[in-house]
């Protein structure tokens, strides 16, 4: 849901920008505005790349992790499962923060996150 309003709101901010600006002369033509499909693109390459860095990825394990992130990034998701998958990364930021400051390792890990995930 939050993808399709900043879709929306992207494309009636750049045909705003569009009607306001007088046309430009076509031999100073700069590299044209991206479109909202090629903006969105960015954002969430924007958002897999940091999201990537904070997990401190690299190489192959990187490789994967930005294809996965971008594949369901850009697939056409109901707006229900966006909200889900955001909540459910939500819960595993938290449990995740959780047991570093507990300095779990092993089983006990396992354990906690079993009990942190599927708790409501």
């Amino acid at each position: 849901m939050k993808k399709l309003i900043l879709a929306l709101s992207l494309t009636s901010l750049v045909g705003l920008a569009a009607a306001a600006t007088p046309a430009a002369p076509a031999a100073s033509a700069a590299a044209p505005a991206p479109s909202a499909s090629a903006a969105a693109q960015q954002n969430k390459m924007k958002t897999c790349n940091a999201d990537a860095k904070t997990k401190a990825l690299t190489g192959d394990a990187r490789k994967d992790f930005m294809k996965q992130c971008l594949s369901a990034a850009g697939a056409a998701a109901a707006p229900e499962a966006a909200a889900s998958a955001t909540a459910q990364q939500s819960k595993m930021k938290t449990c995740n923060a959780d047991a570093k400051t507990k300095a779990l390792t092993g089983d006990a890990r396992k354990a906690f996150m079993k009990d942190c995930l599927s708790a409501k």
